[in-house]
């Protein structure tokens, strides 16, 4: 018998009921607070008639009740489908379609989408969450605060969590109840040794990475921080008003805490990790934080929506040279494989496809046969359709994505490579390599370039600095100047949107 979601839950915090658990705001929730609140949430599911395996939307921004409801959800024996509330009203009526959801869950500052989702999906049942007056909350103070008793089966999902990477093609990818209970091990296992008096804040979306972070804390007794969104300046405030020791960051919001005044100061404090992922960190950023923060802090992890947290992890210690362009060592946990398209290990030393064979890995794509047919391999091994390459110390080099690589006069160019060269320019605040259409070379390498307020480079100025230290196949065919690089709703560059553009 394995340890699922609902286990977990029910053992946290037991040691220290009264300690607090959630910091929202002003607002704060004890261990026992918590309990009793998922308990009472769960129960109004039940008699709302919500059944074991249900899928149910949730519409909610980060808050006080972010973490009730989620337990709640599991509890209920409830699989929760997560929207980010950041992305459209089609976008959201399309998820809910795609999962043939019937209910939908939406917090007081998100009516407005809510009500206008109940237009567009036929038969949607919006559910107020409510401010503690109203709605789903004032069920909840009327319900029973036992436990609701539901059985539920270690491969029962909880989580449908749509992703697209940056192909740009939605996937739900679904998680269990074990496969739930799994990431939280790896974390533990392989990023963090949370103890009681450890506090994390979070200021990305908790439906995403972030949100992962909040089982081990609540596990082991440590404190969640949460904000509503990430500020800079607040964020760093926050570090030292609740003596956070870990944070969870993806490279954009380091990079915007380093123009933030006091951020040299915040290596004082008692920060104990900072945590980062979710697409390659530029050298410029990291090693710029590491000269602030020091070495000792820094732990990255490379890992997917299908298999998180960390598929592969770069300790401290490595945080150094040629080591900084990788992305880590194989989690404890976790099997790597390096593929070529008909699934055949590749020779050692040579690039390939990420394949990956974890207990964290997902279930499957929802009502996707087809794709979990060409993504899935024998004896569970899954393909992250990521190219990576391992170097003679162990550690994994992430190349990119096999959808955004650049063939040109055929030759390969990986994206990342080029973006972190532009990086080290001191005039380039961000950038994105593409492949545009091109007569000759098929695809031409294709860089658009943010600037730094005030700051000057020309286009000739940029390819002749890149040139300087590639290959020359590899160095932009062209330059075009935007304001802001587009990003995906989790704080991603979004290479697509950037091809698309430019393509048109």
């Amino acid at each position: 018998m394995t340890t699922n979601y609902v286990d977990l839950i029910n053992r946290g915090g037991l040691a220290a009921p009264d300690a607090t658990a959630i910091v929202f705001n002003d607002q704060t929730l004890t261990f026992r607070q918590v309990r009793k609140l998922s308990n009472q949430l769960a129960n109004a599911f039940v008699s709302r008639g919500i059944r074991r395996g249900e899928r149910v939307g949730l519409l909610l921004n980060n808050g006080l009740f972010s973490v009730p409801v989620d337990f709640a959800c599991a509890k209920a024996g409830i699989n929760r489908v997560p929207l980010n509330a950041r992305l459209s009203v089609k976008e959201h009526a399309q998820m809910l379609g795609d999962t043939e959801c019937r209910r939908l869950v939406y917090g007081p500052d998100l009516e407005g989408p809510a009500r206008a989702l109940e237009e567009a999906v036929p038969d949607l049942e919006c559910i107020p969450l409510g401010d503690g007056t109203t709605g789903l909350l004032t069920e909840a103070a009327a319900a029973s605060d036992a436990d609701p008793g539901i059985a539920v089966a270690d491969d029962d999902v909880v989580l449908t969590l749509f992703t697209s990477g940056t192909t740009g093609t939605l996937k739900a990818a679904q998680h269990t109840q074990a496969s739930y209970a799994a990431i939280c091990r790896n974390v533990l296992l392989n990023l963090i040794n949370v103890q009681p008096d450890d506090t994390m804040l979070h200021a990305a979306s908790l439906i995403h990475a972030s949100g992962v972070f909040v089982l081990p804390f609540w596990l082991r007794g440590g404190k969640t921080v949460i904000m509503s969104h990430f500020d800079p300046a607040a964020y760093l405030e926050l570090i030292e008003a609740h003596d956070v020791t870990a944070i969870n960051l993806v490279p954009t919001m380091l990079q915007m805490l380093l123009d933030q005044p006091g951020f040299e100061d915040i290596g004082q404090s008692k920060l104990r990790q900072v945590i980062y992922g979710a697409s390659p960190m530029p050298r410029p950023v990291i090693e710029r934080a590491m000269a602030a923060w020091g070495q000792h802090r820094f732990w990255q992890y490379y890992g997917q929506t299908e298999c998180p947290l960390a598929v592969a992890v770069l300790r401290p210690e490595d945080h150094h040279g040629e080591a900084l362009g990788a992305c880590g060592r194989p989690s404890i946990d976790v099997g790597i494989r390096l593929v070529d398209e008909s699934g055949a290990d590749v020779a050692e030393g040579e690039m390939g496809e990420i394949a990956v064979r974890a207990p964290s890995r997902m279930l499957g794509y929802f009502n996707a046969q087809a794709l979990n047919d060409e993504m899935f391999l024998e004896d569970g091994w899954l393909r992250t359709r990521d190219v990576g390459q391992f170097d003679d110390r162990g550690l994994l080099h992430l190349k990119d994505r096999t959808s955004d690589m650049i063939i040109t006069g055929g030759y390969n160019v990986y994206p990342r490579e080029i973006e972190d060269v532009l990086m080290a320019h001191p005039a380039v605040a961000e950038c994105a390599v593409v492949g545009v259409k091109d007569a000759k070379w098929v695809e031409a390498v294709t860089a658009a370039v943010t600037l730094k307020e005030g700051a000057r480079a020309g286009a000739d100025e940029l390819i002749a600095f890149v040139a300087e230290r590639v290959a020359s196949y590899k160095k932009p065919r062209g330059i075009v100047f935007i304001d802001a690089v587009p990003k995906t709703a989790v704080g991603k560059i979004n290479r697509k949107a950037v091809r698309d553009e430019l393509n048109a």
